[in-house]
């Protein structure tokens, strides 16, 4: 796809692009304050597409770089989905040579697990391990 590029380079990240969607398009973050998206984004690596100099999808991966990761916010905005950019942007980040040799790699899904298996995740194998402290509420809380 010569039209669109993915790049890990962080002063190309659209701040404004990436908030909007997750604060307002998101089922995942709705409300979430800028300043948490752009802390996230500081201590994270994050994958940028873009079409020519207009960013149209991200996703973040919150890693050591040595044993763990996990897959957060990929999105494409709405207008430039059906076309693959989702596979595109899944190949680059498990083939980013930061996150070769990983014990393991985790995301949160509602909706995408055809995707995701694509590119080896399965569901939990043995959930009951996982535990979570959730705060499904917490960005109302901060606004």
């Amino acid at each position: 796809m010569p039209e669109y590029e993915i790049s890990t380079d962080p002063d190309r990240l659209d701040l404004t692009v990436i908030y909007k969607y997750l604060a307002e398009e998101s089922y995942w973050s709705p409300g979430i304050p800028r300043a948490v998206v752009e802390r996230a984004i500081r201590n994270s690596l994050c994958f940028g597409v873009y079409k020519g100099a207009w960013q149209i999808g991200f996703a973040r991966v919150v890693t050591d770089k040595a044993t763990f990761a996990l897959l957060a916010d990929l999105f494409i905005l709405a207008p430039h989905r059906g076309r693959g950019l989702s596979k595109l942007l899944m190949r680059s980040i498990v083939a980013h040579e930061d996150l070769q040799g990983l014990r393991r790699m985790l995301l949160l899904t509602s909706d995408a697990h055809g995707l995701y298996r694509q590119f080896g995740f399965t569901e939990l194998g043995s959930p009951s391990r996982f535990m979570e402290m959730l705060r499904p509420d917490i960005y109302k809380a901060a606004t």
